[in-house]
């Protein structure tokens, strides 16, 4: 645990690589989106290593997406919070619809939040959608067949919503069991109540049962508990679990997840003392970060900021982390959410149409990383 005094990469020019010039080329007429890439950069990385990359769009013109997942095949599934629709983007930045999700009640932070794509996709053809109805929030399964989304079928239900703090990603973890992170709904108390879903990380199997060896016999599906809003978890090569945390007004989280653990919300923000609270890895003043999603890659997370609009790479050790380097410092504006994908880079999305970013010609808009 720390409190950062992060350093910044600089961004130099260079030649931007072929593949990302034609993702922005061929984006199609589903994004409206008009602008070319936006032109060649570097990205320095801290390592471990020292690394160098080029960043590029994509695909331009997204209105309000907010969840990233990759099919086997390496075609982006991207759901749009407000329309409540499921997108499919190929490598090369082509679009297309795959259907609508029912029952979805956008409004504040809710709607149609994160997606994860089954580990055994080849023989299910699943995706998992974490989606706003109108009294709660939901995890729900669909089948992905001849380009269409079918059988939708509810498999978690009773997660507290509200207008914010709704919390919604959803990650598998090598374990082959799905990760939920929730959020408190605003209620504070909730995310100390081991027996409301709000405020936690839960830990189900593919079909929404409680996973076997969870922590509380008493809240079966309850994995950790303590938190204001988790938007982002990522497991790292060694299967360790991290999570992001919206901090209220001073301090915002990268924690590390253990079994049973109480992250503090609201009896502590940030570090504290003593033992009876697992104390976060690393915090940031929350005008720096606002944290959504999280990925690793290439031994480090990387964590998009919303109010802090910058991506930070916090290098990851045995023991904990290194000194976190913050990139695209508000070039870009709000940044959502942050996936490796199957080709090894990093895919990039930006929350600029949700109502709280500046729009910029484009927006949103999801960039290439690739990390090298």
């Amino acid at each position: 645990m720390s409190n950062l005094s992060p350093r910044r990469s600089s961004l130099t020019r260079r030649l931007l690589p072929t593949s990302l010039l034609l993702g922005a080329v061929l984006a199609t007429a589903a994004c409206t989106g008009t602008s070319p890439a936006d032109g060649p950069r570097t990205i320095a990385s801290p390592g471990p290593g020292t690394a160098t990359g080029g960043l590029g769009t994509v695909v331009t013109g997204l209105q309000s997406p907010w969840g990233l997942g990759f099919l086997p095949d390496g075609t982006a599934v991207v759901t749009d919070r407000d329309e409540a629709k499921v997108l499919a983007i190929s490598p090369a930045g082509a679009v297309s619809e795959l259907g609508g999700i029912a029952g979805v009640a956008p409004g504040g932070e809710g709607g149609l939040l994160g997606i994860a794509v089954s580990p055994t996709f080849a023989q299910d053809r699943l995706l998992y959608l974490y989606y706003s109805a109108d009294e709660e929030n939901r995890v729900a399964t669909v089948a992905l067949r001849d380009g269409s989304l079918a059988d939708q079928r509810d498999i978690l239900t009773g997660i507290p919503r509200a207008s914010i703090h709704n919390g919604g990603r959803l990650r598998f973890g090598p374990d082959g069991l799905l990760y939920v992170g929730t959020g408190e709904s605003g209620d504070r108390p909730l995310a100390q109540d081991v027996s409301s879903l709000g405020g936690k990380i839960l830990r189900v199997t593919p079909d929404g049962s409680p996973a076997p060896g969870n922590p509380f016999p008493q809240a079966p599906l309850v994995y950790s508990y303590g938190h204001r809003n988790v938007q982002g978890l990522a497991f790292d090569a060694d299967g360790r679990l991290w999570a992001s945390e919206f901090g209220q007004s001073t301090w915002d989280e990268l924690n590390l997840i253990q079994p049973g653990g109480n992250y503090g919300w609201p009896e502590q923000e940030g570090p504290g003392s003593g033992t009876e609270f697992v104390q976060p890895q690393r915090v940031w003043p929350t005008r720096e970060a606002s944290p959504s999603g999280i990925a690793v890659l290439d031994g480090s997370v990387w964590m998009a900021g919303l109010r802090g609009a910058r991506l930070w790479q916090i290098p990851l050790t045995g023991d904990g982390t290194l000194e976190p380097v913050a990139h695209l410092d508000g070039e870009y504006g709000r940044l959502r959410t942050v996936e490796a994908a199957p080709d090894g880079s990093l895919w990039l999305m930006t929350s600029n149409t949700d109502g709280r970013g500046r729009v910029r010609d484009g927006d949103d808009r999801i960039m290439r990383i690739t990390v090298s």
